[in-house]
């Protein structure tokens, strides 16, 4: 076995509540990209719409925006191990009804409530790893964690184009509901203490959200994270889109298409998630931040003008492969610029607002994937990444020493 991955092997068999948070995320996120497949070819067959498509994702990121914007002191202040296991509870009751909802307007509505638990079970996972694994381990926790959401990115999406091809979305729903069931199980055998300090002292609701949107303004890593990442989220928007009409329209590989194309990109963030560790043991997260945004770009412009879809999928495992470098890094600049008083709300805050920017390029790319086709509107996704790229840069190339505060001192 490698080194890298003995490291990683070590860390869970060592931290025992970590072993069940990653557990717990591999099995609901394996469900949950099965179904992301499911709904969009759903959506998809019911209206034949790149305009529903792009509703069905939208309203899947509305919730975390209102979360973000009046609701993140919440993560902080409550169990965040309640939270979590509400949130799973929420979702498996959502696809539990799924299989008997027969309009694209019910399956749209109904994926809005299983983003409302998403808005609460990302940030309150993000904001306790922290708690869980040594503050040396931290890099390498993050990138594992991240890496079991990426490892179901590579096995959900084809399974379900599989299942949806022979049996239709229904059973995908089910298998989703289970995971969700499990992932509750596992997080409740987590002690809720180590989810989260023992402080949940509170100034007032919009006093606490007030103090978690001014980290931004006071911490320039916070900022990075903020304006570079959200460029890449907007490519990611344009991509999510039209990736099912480069697939089955440009390239004419049906559904199967479709998944392969996620499962190339799940492969890739597998790979660069898992080298993230290695990669910050002689460099700092904001000193190669910058750097991490070129392979998505350019695989993103290479799936772009590809000629058939074994090209655009190798493409698209090079575009993973730097979104899976660049996704963790964020993380850990985010996590390594808070303390766990506020860490909640600030990842609420970061979250929503790259969740807008995400519904308005969804919104957007229905409309340019229409009248321009989706091989230009993967064109536009690569300059979004060079713009992020040139942000980090900019950013990060005087970027001052960090504040600390008092309570990072003690």
């Amino acid at each position: 076995m490698p080194p890298a991955l003995r490291r990683h092997a070590a860390l869970l068999r060592t931290a025992s509540a970590f072993r069940l948070l990653f557990a717990a995320t591999l099995g609901s996120a394996v469900g949950t990209w099965m179904a992301t497949i499911a709904l969009t070819v759903d959506i998809k067959d019911r209206t034949n719409s790149a305009w529903w498509v792009s509703t069905l994702l939208f309203v899947t990121l509305v919730p975390s925006v209102v979360v973000g914007l009046a609701a993140g002191p919440l993560v902080d202040r409550l169990s965040r191990r309640r939270l979590l296991v509400g949130a799973d509870l929420a979702r498996l009751a959502v696809f539990a009804v799924l299989p008997f909802v027969g309009s694209a307007t019910a399956i749209v509505l109904l994926a809005g409530v299983a983003g409302i638990a998403n808005s609460f079970f990302r940030p309150a996972v993000l904001a306790g790893v922290p708690n869980l694994v040594a503050e040396s381990e931290l890099a390498r926790g993050t990138s594992l964690l991240q890496a079991a959401d990426w490892v179901a990115t590579a096995i959900g999406p084809i399974v379900a184009g599989a299942l949806v091809g022979v049996s239709g979305p229904h059973v995908v729903y089910w298998i989703n509901a289970a995971t969700f069931l499990l992932s509750a199980l596992l997080i409740l055998r987590i002690p809720a203490r180590l989810l989260q300090s023992e402080e949940r002292i509170t100034r007032g609701h919009w006093r606490d959200l007030r103090e978690g949107i001014s980290e931004f303004g006071r911490s320039r890593p916070l900022l990075t994270a903020l304006i570079a990442f959200g460029f890449a989220v907007v490519a990611t928007g344009l991509v999510n889109v039209a990736e099912i009409f480069l697939a089955t329209h440009v390239l004419s590989a049906g559904a199967f298409g479709y998944g392969l194309l996620w499962t190339a990109t799940g492969i890739g963030l597998v790979i660069g998630s898992l080298l993230v560790g290695g990669l910050l043991e002689r460099r700092s997260a904001l000193g190669i931040y910058p750097w991490v945004f070129a392979p998505w770009a350019l695989g993103a412009l290479a799936a772009g003008i590809a000629p058939n879809i074994w090209l655009a999928a190798a493409a698209m495992l090079l575009s993973g492969f730097g979104n899976g470098l660049t996704f963790p890094i964020t993380v850990l600049i985010v996590q390594s610029s808070t303390v766990d008083r506020i860490r909640g709300r600030v990842f609420t805050v970061i979250i929503g607002a790259h969740n807008a920017l995400l519904g308005l390029s969804f919104a957007a790319a229905g409309a340019l994937t229409k009248d321009y086709g989706a091989r230009w509107v993967y064109g536009i996704a690569a300059g979004c990444l060079f713009a992020g790229a040139a942000t980090a840069f900019a950013l990060t190339r005087r970027a001052p020493r960090p504040v600390v505060r008092p309570e990072q001192a003690a």
